[in-house]
């Protein structure tokens, strides 16, 4: 198993952050995805990483003490889970955390170049996705 985690602390409270989260479709856009529908809980996602157009069906689920997440259902990876916290940060504002966990189903050049990609491009995913926090929260 693999993992990703990104952190910030962006000025505005926990609400306001959540709030922009529950916007499910443009937050996972935010993220640089190529193109996001969202059904109920239910996310496809396609997104053009390379030369490669990769394709996810991931589900929303409850996690405790978690502001959103989701794990695959359907895609290139034996399991992938991402999750989202919030903690306060005082008069920073609030500590945004995501952890993305993931197993590769197929190595398509080997085991760690493939992981060491993935993991390249999800902190770019996630670091795009506290930009738009960061820009909808000023």
């Amino acid at each position: 198993m693999q993992s990703v985690t990104v952190s910030r602390t962006i000025d505005a409270p926990a609400a306001t952050i959540q709030a922009a989260m529950e916007d499910v479709e443009t937050f996972m856009l935010a993220a640089g995805f190529d193109d996001v529908t969202v059904e109920g809980d239910v996310i496809d996602i396609q997104n053009r990483v390379g030369i490669a157009t990769i394709e996810l069906t991931v589900e929303q689920i409850d996690v405790p003490e978690a502001v959103f997440a989701y794990e695959q259902r359907d895609g290139i990876f034996e399991s992938m889970r991402t999750v989202y916290r919030l903690d306060d940060a005082g008069d920073a504002g609030t500590t945004v955390e995501a952890t993305t966990d993931f197993a590769l189903d197929v190595a398509l050049v080997g085991d760690l170049l493939d992981a060491t990609v993935i993991k390249r491009q999800r902190r770019k995913e996630l670091d795009a996705q506290f930009d738009y926090l960061d820009s909808v929260t000023d």
